[in-house]
């Protein structure tokens, strides 16, 4: 199969360029891969890193004359090339590719993942759905829901998860982890429980819920608990805020960390707690690494976790409850099993032979249906 993989994003990409690496590794050899992004992106610089894989710099402007100029190099790409498939992966990406296939005599299928929990009923999604869609992915069910219910309920619509390389996160020795915790936390007591998340610092990420309830603990209990929060440093008002709890000694941000596997080494149970998301790399990279993992029940967050037995699931933004949790694990603290099924949970449900599996199986239904 001829693929051409999109992406809008000009600098980092996030967790978009995670997505379509992975899914260009994994098809390299056997399909003829093409990645479109911005010369200037994270994606372009890793695209071209993979052997075999063809990488064109593209631009997906929002205004009308840069973007006509894109229009008709897409165009003509597509015509040249002849790509069974475009993935396309955000709303820019999308409607320009849904506009480059116009009067073409072999017409490429368009798939779109949605990456987000926003709402699809806008004007726009409408016409896309109609006249530039022919299979939509969500990373979770609740997502495909999403889809579901909009235009893209009359197209090919299916749950394929995020995927990780759970080779590269893998459960770490113990003489690797007790020199992740040194490095980033200091010292430690062996009894101190370490909470990590490399789920980023804003405050929809949910992080500071847990800092507000960790600050309800008791002082002379409080000492057994380490809160490591990788990613940029908090803005705003945010370090002050946990300044103003008296939580400075027991909040640790290392800051964007070019390794996620130090962070999650270095703790005991990770943590995704956001008010919104969809997939989340963070939550499936702790479950691969080995760490039982604490949920909100956020969008897709609870598909991941099996609540008390490879993780936790509690409300958004639930400070009492977390409280109750945290003095729940003073009492019975994390055990081997939890662990096990934790990287068990992974390998069976996001690995990248499972994501791959599921993606060229989808790429087939709607090349077939078409």
């Amino acid at each position: 199969m001829k693929i051409l993989y999109t992406n809008f994003h000009p600098n980092n990409g996030g967790g978009h360029a995670t997505y379509i690496s992975n899914l260009a590794r994994s098809f390299q050899g056997e399909h003829q891969i093409t990645v479109a992004t911005p010369a200037t992106s994270r994606l372009y610089a890793q695209a071209q890193r993979i052997p075999g894989v063809r990488v064109w710099n593209a631009s997906f402007s929002t205004r009308i004359k840069p973007m006509l100029i894109e229009v008709l190099a897409l165009h003509a790409l597509l015509r040249e090339e002849r790509f069974d498939l475009v993935h396309v992966n955000g709303s820019a990406d999308h409607r320009q590719l849904m506009l480059a296939r116009l009067g073409l005599r072999d017409r490429p299928r368009i798939v779109w993942t949605k990456h987000n929990t926003m709402p699809v009923g806008s004007v726009g999604n409408r016409v896309r759905a109609w006249a530039g869609t022919d299979g939509a992915i969500g990373v979770c069910d609740y997502v495909s829901r999403l889809l579901m219910d909009s235009g893209y309920g009359a197209r090919l619509v299916q749950t394929v998860r995020l995927g990780v390389d759970t080779d590269w996160f893998r459960p770490q020795s113990a003489g690797a982890r007790a020199q992740a915790r040194r490095e980033l936390l200091g010292e430690l007591p062996d009894d101190v429980c370490v909470l990590g998340s490399v789920g980023g610092t804003d405050r929809a990420k949910g992080w500071l819920t847990l800092v507000q309830a960790l600050a309800r603990v008791p002082l002379a209990q409080r000492r057994r608990f380490r809160v490591l929060v990788a990613g940029d440093p908090p803005r705003g008002t945010l370090r002050q805020e946990v300044e103003a709890l008296g939580m400075s000694a027991y909040v640790v941000f290392p800051g964007l960390v070019d390794d996620p596997r130090r962070v999650l080494a270095a703790s005991d149970v990770g943590f995704v707690l956001s008010f919104r998301e969809a997939g989340s790399y963070a939550a499936c990279e702790s479950l691969s690494m080995g760490l039982p993992t604490l949920v909100s029940n956020a969008g897709g967050l609870p598909e991941l976790v099996r609540d008390s037995v490879d993780g936790w699931i509690v409300p958004a933004g639930d400070v009492d409850l977390l409280h109750r949790w945290l003095l729940a694990r003073l009492a019975a603290p994390v055990d081997v099993a939890m662990a096990d099924a934790a990287r068990d949970r992974a390998l069976a449900l996001f690995s990248l032979p499972v994501l791959a599996r599921q993606t060229m199986d989808f790429y087939q239904r709607v090349c077939a249906r078409a």
